[in-house]
């Protein structure tokens, strides 16, 4: 979920208030067993686990990289690395390493299983005796008694991995409260025997799991390998396996015809692994297998060869496109073919609007060949069925539905059960922009057409102009509390978009003068003009600084700015000023943070290190978290900053930033912080704006609805400025 200044408020109340193989569908519930199960098992920060913490109290000592445990890359089980303690024990001294679970969005911390399982390996070996004590915390803070490691395990042998085994059930509280041990969010490893002796221990695979089987056989062997390379990463696909006891796959590369060593994993049911080498002239073979968790492991797969390159920056943006694009088509939800809201991540939630913007994107994966024509308009004949079945509240949809069952998931709480009229307004700009492309294909395209036309008016927008005024548009509406959530959209902010829907509307119109009194209007303290320079740029409306990028994507990934003018401003000027002021502050970078530059720029909301804080250039919502759609997504406006920003990102930033579906959530360099999760609100502006950058496909799209162009009419009238079309 992605808000603006004044949505931002709101929502928190709401909290308060209570190609390769791209056909290839994943495994139904893969992330959501992998969030039931896994507890660490690789860190994305260069040298330290971010989500750790250690502390020493002399004369004992603990090793640490600022203040975290560090991490260990030569001696793993979970390549490319493994957790490494390192400590002395003395008398009257003590030591504590804190582990915390990453607690992505809306993971629902819930371990079903009875056992704790633990890989452990230490270089000479330690006795059990010597090992240290364990302690975990539940999410409501409970906490347990400290067990000694020792009494699970026989001595830890020299060079040698083992796997201990805990069982929940002797973690007994230790706090006022009972502990919930299947709801554990923190291992404490905590000094045990004061030997006056230095150990280093090394962790990885920490899993939460029942007792495996007596005789566990080995995963087939994965099939259909294939690599295909970059300017500096290659792609490895590869066919799913199926089978129960599968925890995850290895990937193994061989360069210049020597051995194949293990250079990672991944998860089940996702069959891509990106390996970001970071030259752009080399060559490799890789080879997968899939394993169990108790390392029983299929042979290798056929190898498959692919070599990197140099590419122009048409070839790299194409790139961007594609690995943007897949992750609507291949972490899909397989029911529905929605949009999940992040991955990893709940596998049933979809996110509506993210799904909308998915619908824009598959339009651009059919118009760059990743995905035929036929292809693209099977997965929206499959959307569009859904969504016709799915729970509707005056013809506007949640802003989160099962992807299963279509109903609604009341994710913000017991007031937001209802209709989500701006998530609504994304997915209409997605569905009105795909019935123009593929109107002329055939009988399924005509389907297709007729399908979202349906759809789109069976809005009742004019229902959602709530109060006796009825002068302006109002985000949610609940079966059973109505508008109690009662929050008016007013600019500047993501909201535009669903003020020119509305207006658009053939069956359930709202008046034009609503843009006004409602969308630009200057009441209840709302300051929609600005005016101001920052850093030397004008910025034309919005509030501060302007607020966070996405402003400038959410209603305009199909709304053309360069066509849309009020009686404040051009909106391409205004959004290209924001963003030019945004990379200004990066470069002025006033709260000193490491990384900022001309080509590290992009604040806009996102998940952070802490959670979810809508970014902007302000020192106060500044904490050297740079998302990269951001700055990308910003393309029409700022090409060469833009680009700049692309290229430090994949070329320097790399392996960090750079996955399977692209360009990672969102970064920290400050904080060494490097989001584990890709959203769906956060690859499509990419993917989109890109192409609108390239051709203006989508703008040229959305724009040719004979709805909008009525539209656009309507707001001349209530404007007194004739539009330029």
């Amino acid at each position: 979920m992605k808000l603006g200044r004044n949505s931002t408020i709101c929502k928190l109340a709401i909290l308060l208030a209570l190609a390769g193989w791209l056909a290839t569908p994943l495994s139904t519930h893969a992330d959501q067993n992998y969030s039931q199960q896994v507890f660490f098992d690789n860190s994305l920060s260069p040298g330290n686990y971010f989500y750790s913490r250690g502390r020493a109290s002399a004369p004992s000592k603990l090793l640490l990289n600022d203040g975290k445990i560090p991490v260990e890359t030569s001696t793993f089980i979970s390549g490319p690395n493994a957790l490494e303690l390192q400590w002395l024990s003395v008398p009257n001294g003590g030591w504590s390493a804190k582990l915390n679970l990453y607690e992505w969005r809306n993971r629902t911390v819930f371990f079903p299983s009875a056992n704790l399982w633990i890989w452990m390996y230490s270089p000479k070996g330690i006795p059990a005796k010597d090992l240290p004590k364990l302690a975990v915390r539940d999410t409501q803070g409970n906490f347990s008694l400290p067990l000694a490691i020792g009494d699970f395990t026989h001595d830890i042998p020299p060079g040698k991995w083992i796997r201990v085994r805990i069982p929940l059930a002797d973690l007994k509280t230790a706090s006022v409260r009972p502990l919930d041990p299947h709801r554990m969010n923190t291992l404490v490893f905590v000094q045990g025997a004061s030997d006056n002796a230095s150990h280093t221990l090394f962790l990885d695979e920490i899993r939460i799991e029942n007792d495996p089987p007596a005789l566990e056989a080995a995963p087939p062997v994965p099939q259909g390998v294939r690599a295909k390379g970059y300017e500096r990463h290659i792609d490895i696909t590869w066919q799913p396996v199926v089978d129960p006891q599968l925890a995850q796959y290895v990937i193994y590369r061989s360069e210049n015809g020597g051995p194949f060593q293990p250079i990672g994993v991944q998860r089940s049911g996702v069959n891509r692994y990106c390996d970001y080498t970071g030259n752009a002239h080399m060559t490799a073979s890789y080879r997968v297998t899939a394993r169990t968790s108790l390392l029983v492991e299929s042979d290798p797969s056929a190898s498959a060869a692919a070599s990197t390159h140099p590419m122009t920056d048409d070839q790299i943006l194409t790139m961007v496109q594609e690995a943007s694009f897949r992750y609507y088509w291949e972490a899909d939800e397989p029911y529905s073919g929605m949009t999940r809201e992040s991955q990893p991540g709940n596998d049933d939630m979809v996110a509506l609007g993210a799904s909308g913007f998915g619908v824009m994107a598959v339009t651009v994966g059919a118009e760059r060949g990743f995905i035929t024509r036929q292809q693209a308009i099977d997965r929206l004949l499959k959307i569009t069925n859904f969504l016709a079945h799915a729970d509707r509240f005056h013809g506007a949809w949640p802003h989160f539905l099962d992807g299963r069952t279509g109903h609604v998931m009341p994710v913000f709480g017991m007031y937001d059960d209802g209709a989500d009229l701006v998530e609504t307004s994304f997915m209409m700009e997605g569905l009105l922009a795909a019935r123009q492309y593929f109107k002329d294909d055939g009988p399924s395209g005509q389907e297709l057409f007729d399908r979202i036309t349906r759809l789109w008016e069976a809005v009742d927008w004019d229902w959602f102009r709530a109060t006796p005024k009825r002068d302006a548009l109002y985000w949610h509406w609940s079966p059973d509390y109505s508008f109690y959530i009662a929050n008016r959209l007013t600019g500047w902010n993501e909201v535009m978009i669903t003020y020119l829907d509305a207006i658009a509307s053939s069956t359930h119109p709202i008046p034009a003068s609503d843009y006004y009194s409602g969308w630009a209007g200057e009441s209840g303290g709302n300051h929609y003009v600005n005016g101001k320079r920052y850093y030397g740029i004008t910025l034309p409306v919005g509030g501060g600084t302007g607020g966070p990028l996405f402003f400038t994507d959410y209603s305009f990934m199909g709304l053309d700015p360069h066509m849309f003018h009020d009686r404040f401003t051009n909106y391409f000027d205004q959004n290209r000023n924001q963003a030019l002021i945004n990379q200004a502050y990066c470069i002025h970078d006033p709260n000193h943070w490491k990384g900022y530059g001309a080509g590290t720029w992009g604040l806009t909301a996102v998940d952070g290190p802490h959670g979810y804080v809508p970014y902007e250039p302000t020192p106060d919502l500044d904490d050297g978290t740079i998302a990269p759609t951001g700055a990308i997504s910003a393309m029409p406006y700022t090409p060469q900053a833009s680009m700049a920003a692309l290229l430090h990102f994949y070329r320097d930033l790399g392996a960090r930033v750079w996955s399977i579906y692209g360009f990672r959530d969102a970064f920290n360099v400050q904080k060494n912080w490097y989001s584990g999760i890709t959203m769906g609100l956060n690859q499509a502006p990419m993917a989109v704006m890109i192409e609108n950058y390239r051709t203006g496909l989508i703008w040229k799209l959305f724009m040719s609805n004979p709805e909008i162009q009525v539209m656009l009419k309507k707001i001349d009238l209530a404007t007194g400025y004739r539009q330029s079309r």
